[in-house]
């Protein structure tokens, strides 16, 4: 049986990316703590540029849903090409410090609870930046079905999250277990929160997506990154095909 993931532990979670919004670039930037030496770094660097490459490549444009969008990392590229991007994240600092960083009135922020939140419209793409490893596993085909509600038929999903690797965290972290998906992070100042940290399997992940409508490829840098990249397509059960409503239904059999 699943491990249950707590409400405590998911309000530790907010908790925690509320209080570390001034520092998360540090981790993207490989400062401070997560400076891992010369080495390590340019690898990350160089990894990083593979995924902005193969964003950038899909030049995504019209209508787009950003989940989780942080700080901005992924917002930025994303208003290169977009008509319009809705930003949804739980963190009022987080939404602050993207909207100063990207400064674009074609972004709009909404602030909600990714667990509960539904959108109520469809959307060209869909995309989300190193969230997915913080879905539990018992909650995933939910948060999937709730991306395909969101996207049109044949309209793109990306996603972009970190593989198991030592060095792509804090030097005072420890990674959880394969067997658990809870890790305990800390901040600059010392302060400590229990998050959710899952580490999905490629093939199982675009299982999982093909289940709900979502035909997605999941590929993989060389130590840190995985990304996945596709389409909302027409959904088949046994002998039938159709397009999955905006709303998905819960009980397809």
């Amino acid at each position: 049986m699943e491990p249950h993931v707590t409400a405590e532990t998911i309000d530790s979670m907010k908790a925690y990316y509320r209080a570390r919004a001034a520092e998360y670039d540090e981790w993207w930037n490989r400062q401070g703590r997560y400076d891992r030496g010369s080495e390590a770094n340019a690898r990350w660097f160089a990894e990083a540029n593979e995924v902005y490459n193969a964003l950038d490549a899909l030049a995504l444009a019209g209508d787009i849903l950003e989940l989780a969008p942080g700080t901005g990392i992924w917002t930025e590229r994303l208003a290169r090409t977009a008509h319009r991007i809705t930003a949804v994240d739980a963190s009022r600092e987080m939404v602050e410090l993207n909207r100063a960083k990207v400064a674009n009135t074609q972004v709009e922020y909404v602030l909600a609870d990714l667990f509960t939140w539904q959108p109520s419209r469809t959307y060209d793409a869909v995309c989300f930046g190193f969230w997915l490893s913080h879905v539990p596993s018992e909650r995933l085909d939910a948060f999937l079905q709730m991306v395909a509600s969101a996207l049109k038929v044949g309209g793109t999903i990306f996603f972009v999250d970190g593989r198991r690797e030592p060095t792509s965290t804090a030097a005072d972290h420890q990674l959880p277990a394969p067997e658990t998906e809870l890790m305990t992070r800390r901040l600059n100042d010392g302060r400590s929160y229990e998050i959710v940290k899952r580490f999905y399997e490629p093939t199982a992940l675009m299982g999982r997506c093909g289940a709900v409508g979502l035909e997605v490829a999941v590929q993989e840098t060389a130590t840190y990154f995985m990304y996945g990249i596709g389409k909302r397509v027409p959904f088949s059960v046994g002998a039938r095909s159709y397009a999955l409503p905006d709303r998905l239904a819960g009980d397809i059999k």
